[in-house]
């Protein structure tokens, strides 16, 4: 008889951990059990491309002024109730709550081809992995990121930093750029998202130690993440990295399942006051 045991399969990219039968996909819907080993459900399928300034990843000390070819797949390893691209995020292979999702299938040469073209007719510097969770896909950021190195093509990632750190700095040396999700600053907040803070925390450390540029962006939720006490202990850690790194105050509005009042313009004001006596560079979004 065989052994049941036998067909379980861990996923190795994140907190996770994903203990799957065969057959089986994650908690990020991006990843599956096929044959005893994990593997990406997403590689290649892409739902999203845009060429977009790279202020709108956002990147605003990276290359400012210029456009960037941006890519998205489905799936996240997140399970953000306010999330604004939730029909990819929280979707799979199948699409999002039995509606299937437009993709196309594109091999990483085709990628690069693409956003080679782009620098040439329109400026392009280079691709952004974005608007789902890019590092579920870890193989296909991987394998394009490194034939855009070939390129002289810039690799930008916008992430959430939920990735196991030995794969994080095998990733590392190809990737150029990164805004970094620090969703909150306390394990309470990720708990209600379903991750892990100090895996993101490891993740910026990490890529700025490296040499990535990195820019860090908040999400402020009203009653979630709004203390001044929070904002001034998020501030004073990334400034225990470097000062010069870049925070994003970005401004919530409802969506998706959270009927939570959005941000007042003047909380935002008032917690960029709380981190400027920490960091050098504060912005204000979607104000």
């Amino acid at each position: 008889m065989s052994d049941p045991a036998a067909t379980i399969a861990v996923c190795p990219i994140c907190p996770h951990h994903c203990r799957l039968k065969e057959g089986e996909a994650g908690f990020c819907r991006a990843r599956a059990n096929q044959g005893g080993t994990v593997r990406s459900l997403s590689y290649g399928k892409l739902t999203s491309a845009a060429l977009d300034p790279i202020e709108k990843k956002p990147l605003y000390h990276f290359r400012p002024g210029s456009v960037i070819f941006s890519v998205g797949t489905f799936g996240c390893n997140l399970r953000c109730p306010f999330c604004q691209n939730y029909t990819i995020s929280q979707a799979g292979a199948d699409g999002f709550s039995g509606s299937p999702l437009a993709m196309e299938k594109a091999r990483p040469e085709d990628v690069v081809r693409a956003a080679s073209r782009l620098a040439r007719e329109a400026g392009n510097i280079g691709v952004a992995f974005t608007y789902n969770e890019p590092l579920v896909g870890f193989e296909f950021v991987r394998d394009t990121a490194s034939l855009l190195r070939e390129a002289e093509l810039a690799v930008v990632l916008v992430t959430n930093g939920q990735i196991e750190s030995g794969l994080w700095e095998r990733l590392l040396p190809l990737v150029d750029a990164a805004n970094i999700d620090l969703k909150g600053f306390t394990q309470d907040f990720y708990d209600w998202i379903g991750g892990d803070l100090e895996t993101t925390k490891e993740a910026i450390r990490l890529a700025a130690v490296r040499g990535v540029h990195v820019e860090v962006t908040t999400l402020v939720i009203p009653t979630k993440n709004d203390s001044r006490e929070e904002m001034d202990a998020e501030g004073a850690w990334l400034a225990s990295i470097s000062p010069e790194i870049p925070l994003h105050l970005s401004r919530y509005f409802p969506c998706y399942r959270t009927e939570i009042p959005g941000t007042p313009v003047e909380t935002l004001q008032g917690l960029r006051a709380v981190a400027q006596k920490h960091l050098r560079r504060v912005h204000l979004g979607n104000v």
